[in-house]
């Protein structure tokens, strides 16, 4: 895994050991940038980030901040690892992403561009509660990334503005 494009472009990331992790695949990084277009200046938030790989990927490509939450203390270091690795500062929380949520809406935080990429298995699930929790963290005209299996699709209540399926895999892009 690595870096796809920026600053750090071709730089090798770290992913946490485990069955449980997931890093979304370089092909569909780069895909999924290609579609977003510039990021210059965006607000990060990276949900159930895993290694922090495409909130690297957004700070590499211009993005101003980064927020990257996972309940893994593998991930936390791994997502550590990398960041040092490097030279690159971002917030790194340790939390449920609907607790870090309900916090950010308390803090009146706001974010242009979120991604959710929850453990496959509880995507189709997750989804009415990240809708109802999300609303108040999203800046104007915000975009929201989901990454799920395209059997088990994590369902956001925000409008969709494209959708990309990678084998299994099933991207989606909705505005606030």
């Amino acid at each position: 895994m690595r870096v796809i494009a920026g600053t750090r472009r071709g730089a090798t990331l770290f992913a946490p050991r485990g069955r449980s992790v997931r890093p979304t695949s370089d092909r569909v990084r780069e895909s999924l940038f290609s579609i977003l277009a510039p990021v210059d200046g965006a607000r990060v938030l990276d949900l159930f980030a895993g290694s922090g790989a495409l909130a690297i990927e957004s700070l590499s490509r211009g993005a101003v901040r980064a927020t990257l939450v996972d309940s893994s203390p593998a991930a936390i270091e791994a997502i550590r690892r990398n960041l040092a690795r490097l030279d690159l500062e971002a917030e790194v929380r340790r939390s449920r992403a609907l607790d870090f949520l309900e916090r950010a809406r308390a803090g009146a935080q706001q974010y242009d561009l979120v991604f959710l990429d929850p453990p496959y298995r509880q995507a189709s699930r997750l989804g009415e509660q990240l809708s109802r929790t999300l609303g108040p963290v999203l800046a104007p005209e915000a975009r929201i990334v989901t990454e799920s299996d395209r059997r088990a699709p994590l369902e956001l209540e925000l409008p969709m503005l494209d959708e990309r399926r990678y084998g299994d895999t099933l991207i989606r892009i909705h505005g606030s």
